[in-house]
């Protein structure tokens, strides 16, 4: 999908701040840091849409981006380390289990994990929450250009094994790899 018309249209700290209507979102979930803003500005072709920092805990709201007056990207606050008081990050929390519970107008989660890493505690909630609540699992496979060929075969093989599923999607942002089965991912939810 070619992305011509895309805006933030939202910012929401408390949920009488989502958007009415009954738009499709598409939400973007994972640890902070992960690179949720960095996928959504690649997918929307665009390198300053939504705010991306070395940080992390910049994202703090949940922020509604219309694609092309057809859906919604959503973009929630990181779960995990955050450099941010306790109450903050509790708050955060609580915005997004709220979303995610509630929220009728979602429609699917891109579920983002560092490729580097095994999944941690947090990631492992995360995949029994969206399990849990019927949800497809789409892992997205963040860094991958930070591993060479043989790391990465590697590292998607286990990412299949942890997880159970057989096509996690490896994304990098450098090398732009990953983004035509995100939007055909995208694209069929719809």
């Amino acid at each position: 999908m070619t992305v011509n018309n895309i805006t933030l249209y939202a910012v929401a700290g408390a949920k009488k701040q989502f958007p009415d209507g009954e738009i499709p979102e598409i939400a973007f979930v994972g640890k902070s840091n992960v690179g949720k803003s960095t996928l959504i500005n690649v997918l929307a072709n665009r390198r300053k849409l939504a705010r991306v920092s070395q940080t992390p805990g910049k994202t703090r709201t949940i922020n509604f981006y219309l694609v092309e007056n057809l859906f919604y990207f959503v973009d929630l606050p990181g779960y995990g380390y955050a450099k941010a008081s306790k109450t903050e990050i509790q708050k955060w929390g609580e915005i997004a289990e709220t979303y995610l519970t509630k929220r009728k107008q979602l429609k699917e989660i891109l579920f983002l994990l560092d490729i580097r890493h095994p999944p941690g505690k947090n990631d492992l909630a995360m995949l029994e929450w969206i399990r849990y609540f019927g949800y497809s699992l789409n892992a997205v496979l963040t860094k991958a250009d930070k591993l060479n060929k043989s790391e990465l075969s590697k590292n998607i093989g286990a990412f299949k094994k942890i997880l159970g599923i057989e096509n996690p999607i490896p994304f990098s942002s450098l090398k732009k790899t990953g983004i035509e089965e995100l939007w055909a991912l995208i694209e069929s939810r719809l």
